[in-house]
């Protein structure tokens, strides 16, 4: 009598939280912000305006989303443009420089020397790609960065790639905090005291699972503890200081850029504020804008008033780190998608070894392990990993 085989069901596939659509449009978000930023470092000469590299900047994202998913999906078109608009903060200002024609420092222009920190983000259907990177206005390999600039940017360059290898699956926020601290230190800087790296999903790049740099003691006990899961995105903002502690505080800039809280309601009394908000949600939606991007700035600034008073937008304000310190920047958006840590933005486009040239190195040997392995493993060395983890037990 023949035998009777019974078929073993299939374990049901695990539903993704992020589709491969979703990735693609990461990726071509992130290949825009690259060749934007390529175009916007070209640009970063001495006597540049900041004002002039901002507006370009924002309108080379704009073009380069407006070539790309233009067919209409049901009669609907898909939302796409700026994710965070350009800003270019230099020296010991930290990020979110982005002035207005009618602010007093907008005739500022770039020195010869200047640390300038470029920082963008383009979206894809509300798929968002930001990054940021720091160059030295005027640095070549026959006249190096060094000094204190040299310092920082090492500093900030390494912590980022350790970062990189450290947000995956299963490790926790606290982690990646404190190996940047440990990192800034080979270099004697700080990182600056209470930046957020957030998680992202579609329209969202604040999102509640975070990573905090250099907090203090309330800050510390206020930071969730959490653990990085599989199929989420992070955009991880590292920032690092020359001064002494790190911290930063609040100047004479005007803020520019701000953003819409989705989790915050409240019915606006002033029509003016009201009118400003709708423009807001339809110009902008869930994403940081500029200002500039409004019809009336006069009219805009006004009818901000009220919306940041209630809460229903925060702004972005443009904090400092106390004079004759320099500040350095690097931001990456990365997937952590089943295959491993997949980077959605590119490397540093400016950065190389031979035009940072620092005196101190980093010697931790555990950080230097960190900093040998490739993003993902490729699947020998996790065979051999499980080998040897199975040599062990049967030993």
């Amino acid at each position: 009598m023949a035998e009777t085989t019974t078929d073993t069901p299939k374990p049901a596939e695990k539903p993704r939280l992020i589709s491969e659509a979703d990735v693609t449009k990461y990726k071509t978000a992130g290949d825009i912000v690259n060749d934007v930023m390529k175009k916007l470092i070209e640009l970063c000469v001495e006597g540049a305006k900041i004002i002039d590299l901002c507006i370009e900047g924002d309108k080379f994202i704009e073009e380069g989303t407006g070539g790309v998913h233009n067919k209409t999906v049901k009669g609907v078109k898909m939302s796409k443009g700026l994710a965070f608009p350009t800003s270019i903060s230099v020296n010991n200002t930290v990020a979110h420089f982005s002035p207005l024609a009618s602010d007093p420092l907008s005739s500022q222009t770039l020195a010869k020397g200047d640390v300038v920190k470029v920082h963008i983000g383009a979206h894809i259907d509300g798929f968002a790609a930001i990054s940021a990177e720091t160059i030295v206005v005027g640095a070549s390999e026959q006249e190096p960065v060094t000094g204190r600039k040299a310092d920082v940017i090492k500093a900030a360059w390494h912590a980022a790639e350790i970062a990189m290898r450290l947000v995956k699956v299963g490790n926790k926020n606290f982690t990646v905090t404190d190996a940047v601290a440990k990192t800034a230190a080979a270099w004697d800087c700080k990182p600056v005291e209470g930046m957020l790296s957030c998680q992202q999903s579609q329209n969202v790049i604040d999102g509640k699972k975070r990573v905090i740099l250099n907090p203090n003691e309330t800050q510390r006990r206020d930071t969730e503890s959490i653990t990085f899961a599989e199929d989420e995105v992070y955009g991880i903002d590292i920032l690092i200081s020359s001064g002494e502690d790190g911290k930063a505080r609040v100047e004479d800039s005007r803020t520019t850029i701000y953003q819409k809280d989705s989790s915050v309601t409240y019915q606006l009394k002033m029509k003016n504020s009201r009118a400003v908000f709708s423009e807001v949600q339809k110009k902008a939606g869930a994403f940081p804008f500029n200002v500039r991007a409004l019809d009336d700035e006069k009219r805009a600034r006004l009818g901000l008033q009220e919306a940041v008073q209630h809460g229903l937008i925060k702004p972005y304000e443009v904090v400092y780190t106390p004079a004759n310190t320099f500040v350095a920047a690097f931001h990456f958006t990365i997937a952590l998608v089943p295959a491993g840590p997949l980077l959605l933005t590119h490397p540093p486009v400016w950065y190389k070894p031979e035009l940072v040239k620092a005196e101190k190195e980093l010697e931790d040997d555990e950080l230097k392990g960190l900093l040998s392995k490739s993003l993902r493993e490729s699947k020998k060395s996790k065979k051999k990993a499980k080998e040897a983890e199975g040599n062990a037990e049967g030993a």
